[in-house]
């Protein structure tokens, strides 16, 4: 399976969001090989870090931040049982290019009104490829949600007038998350039954089953 996480607008949290599934989903067993499609090299910077630190490697990661990006992650899939795509922002070529390899479009989404706002433009994009791929599945996860403000107590009702489903699984805004960027680590390995580990685990097996 190609999963993708895309999303126009910067600063939402993909390639935390994209480094931990791919961790999440090697630590369950599973093969995968993580593609960075950004330009800025964010999620490569961060395996880097790891293995500088003397980490163990988790998964495979290479950067495909090109327009051919639809025809190569599929030959890269053959070799690897799950494919993540940290998408680019802001760069609607290669947001279609990851649009036509994937079989899975996550869209990370911070619960605010801008956010949902923009989030208009990658709904076109997806409604777009959907026309070649139907089979094409798509759905926001709710990242960084503060929750005791009233906008993240409101951020699920602000999707529900959108035309793609949100996950169940949400992930808050915890220092946890900075920290294991900074370490090169997943979350789970700084704490194992801390709440952004579990969040990231229920992100993961939700991904697994499919979203409704």
């Amino acid at each position: 399976m190609i999963i993708a996480l895309l999303n126009q607008k910067g600063g939402v949290g993909k390639t935390t969001l994209a480094t931990h599934l791919a961790g999440e989903l090697a630590l369950l067993g599973r093969n995968v090989l993580l593609l960075d499609a950004d330009p800025q090299g964010s999620a490569l910077d961060w395996t880097q870090r790891r293995s500088r630190s003397g980490l163990p490697r988790l998964f495979g990661a290479v950067g495909l931040a090109c327009e051919t990006l639809h025809q190569e992650a599929p030959e890269f899939a053959r070799r690897a049982d799950h494919v993540v795509i940290d998408g680019p922002p802001r760069i609607a070529a290669l947001a279609r290019s990851a649009l036509l390899a994937a079989d899975l479009v996550l869209i990370p989404v911070q619960p605010s009104p801008y956010d949902v706002w923009a989030s208009a433009e990658m709904v076109s994009l997806v409604r777009e490829a959907q026309v070649f791929r139907p089979a094409l599945r798509a759905a926001f996860v709710i990242n960084r949600r503060v929750s005791t403000t009233v906008i993240g107590r409101e951020a699920r009702g602000a999707l529900a007038d959108q035309p793609l489903p949100a996950l169940s699984a949400e992930v808050r805004q915890r220092i946890a998350f900075a920290d294991s960027v900074a370490a090169g680590r997943l979350v789970r390995e700084l704490d194992e039954d801390g709440l952004a580990a579990r969040e990231i685990a229920a992100l993961a097996a939700e991904v697994l089953r499919g979203p409704a």
